[in-house]
């Protein structure tokens, strides 16, 4: 029997799915909560064997997140994720994630009878994954997307910080023209900047993330940078391959 924690937001799904899952006796339900802030906590005082999250949550966290977060503290811990929302982030949250095995996506709408559930979190305790080929095509659409246009992940005001920077001002001449009277209001932006490309994961020096950001502007594409400073694109598979636009 399974021991899972059930993270849902609805209050009348919530235990109706409980006593759906608990009556196949295969499952048992050890927690229930509502947010991936208490699903943490939960599983830092007591882990389950699974866990079956949806994606939209109350709380700050979506159910991504709150499994990164979760897996952090135990890696590859099963989740079975399921989701009735069609909303690019959380397909981004999700590509971002790096969650590779241990794992399935599925849309609420094909999988939401206890039964189908069942050998989904069967399969993710084995080690196996699964994602619903509606959620890999939104997956792979969003990756495009991304993929030809980094600004798209920006905000507005983080978009013409980036032009800017990448035209060679310096925070002071930016947050002139943006009429801040505090530079470091562009230096909390560039740092939003360089997490939303992930430079903050291969550059440690400020300086040679803002070169790079510079780059990704002046090319349209979104890049990457390996251990030996080789810049890197996404294939048509999906796959960061040596890129020869330098």
């Amino acid at each position: 029997m399974i021991t899972l924690l059930l993270v849902e937001d609805n209050q009348k799904l919530r235990p109706a799915l409980q006593t759906g899952l608990e009556a196949t006796g295969e499952v048992r339900v050890i927690h229930a909560c509502e947010s991936g802030e208490e699903a943490l906590h939960f599983c830092l005082r007591q882990q389950p064997e699974a866990v079956l999250m949806d994606v939209q949550l109350a709380g700050e966290m979506n159910g991504i997140q709150a499994a990164v977060a979760i897996r952090r503290e135990f890696p590859r811990l099963p989740v079975v994720f399921y989701s009735i929302q069609d909303d690019d982030d959380y397909f981004r949250d999700f590509r971002r994630s790096g969650i590779l095995s241990h794992y399935a996506y599925v849309r609420k709408s094909n999988y939401l009878l206890p039964q189908m559930i069942v050998p989904l979190l069967k399969d993710a305790v084995s080690g196996r994954s699964f994602i619903d080929p509606e959620i890999e095509t939104r997956v792979q659409e969003v990756r495009h997307k991304d993929e030809q246009a980094p600004m798209a992940l920006l905000e507005p005001n983080e978009q013409a910080v980036a032009r800017m920077l990448a035209d060679g001002l310096t925070n002071e001449q930016i947050a002139a023209r943006m009429g801040f009277q505090d530079k470091r209001t562009i230096s909390r932006t560039n740092g939003q900047i360089y997490t939303a490309w992930g430079l903050n994961e291969t550059a440690t020096d400020e300086k040679v993330a803002r070169t790079r950001a510079a780059i990704i502007v002046l090319t349209g594409r979104l890049l990457t940078w390996d251990e030996d400073g080789a810049p890197r694109t996404m294939d048509a598979r999906g796959d960061w391959v040596p890129w020869e636009g330098a």
